[in-house]
């Protein structure tokens, strides 16, 4: 059973920068793509960062050039940097795992993001 435990959430200054770590465990890391999500209150859950088994990255268009989405197939993990943090970047944080074939995605159980002054 894969199981995925964020880490590196908390409260920061506009402008600031915070590093999220997810480890990934019960399964074969390399095989999944792995993504970054949020949600913040009142809003549905969106994609932010997503990165392929082989390394290519997608981002959302609010954060392209301010976060950095990163794996670790040594160490089973994922990375998403995030600089110049702005308060709209406030709200929980989700890693995701999805397996293509059979297509099966797994969630964490989320990490708080909290942008203010």
């Amino acid at each position: 059973q894969v199981q995925l435990v964020e880490s590196g959430g908390g409260l920061v200054q506009p402008g600031g920068s915070l590093r999220l770590s997810c480890t990934f465990s019960g399964s074969i890391f390399s095989i999944f793509a792995m993504g970054w999500y949020r949600q913040a209150p009142g809003k549905e859950r969106e994609l932010v960062a997503r990165i392929s088994r082989g390394g290519i990255m997608d981002y959302a268009d609010s954060v392209k050039g301010r976060f950095t989405i990163a794996r670790d197939n040594a160490n089973n993990a994922v990375y998403l940097q995030m600089n110049s943090l702005k308060p709209e970047d406030t709200a929980v944080y989700y890693c995701n795992a999805e397996r293509a074939v059979p297509r099966l995605y797994y969630w964490g159980q989320g990490t708080q993001v909290t942008v203010s002054p």
